[in-house]
């Protein structure tokens, strides 16, 4: 019996996908428990066309998520901070404090988790940081560390 999985099942299959299951199998365990339902015309067709819409969003998503990444881009912060010799700040600049530099220039709410940084940055300079903005879409800001 063919039947549309509802549920992610470890070792049967995911969600969405149509799988030849045992009748006993099927009429049993899955359907009654609401793990998946019988694969007929109709119920096929709407897996399709939830398939489609899924597609059409996560494009859609993506096409935004390159059109932020490239405003991203033009971002420029400067933070003011003291130094001691050999130009080594008293402290660091972590991602939470970009994140927060942001929303306070540019009123952009970014998730500290998505700014990728290796090391807080402790020195003076010009310093690029990744954004992760999307899966496979990242931006880069130019964080000004000066003297004041």
């Amino acid at each position: 019996m063919k039947v549309i999985l509802l549920k992610d099942i470890k070792g049967t299959g995911k969600k969405g996908e149509i799988i030849n299951a045992s009748d006993g199998h099927a009429r049993n365990y899955l359907i009654p428990r609401g793990l998946a339902k019988e694969a007929t015309d109709g119920s096929v067709r709407e897996l399709e066309h939830q398939n489609a819409n899924k597609v059409k969003k996560e494009e859609q998503a993506f096409t935004d998520a390159k059109a932020l990444a490239e405003e991203i881009n033009k971002f420029e912060v400067t933070f003011k901070t003291k130094a001691g010799e050999g130009g080594r700040l008293f402290g660091s600049i972590t991602n939470k404090d970009v994140s927060d530099k942001i929303k306070e220039v540019y009123k952009m709410e970014i998730d500290k988790k998505k700014i990728v940084m290796d090391q807080p940055i402790r020195t003076l300079g010009t310093t690029n940081v990744q954004i992760k903005v999307y899966p496979k879409v990242s931006a880069q800001i130019k964080v000004h560390v000066v003297e004041g």
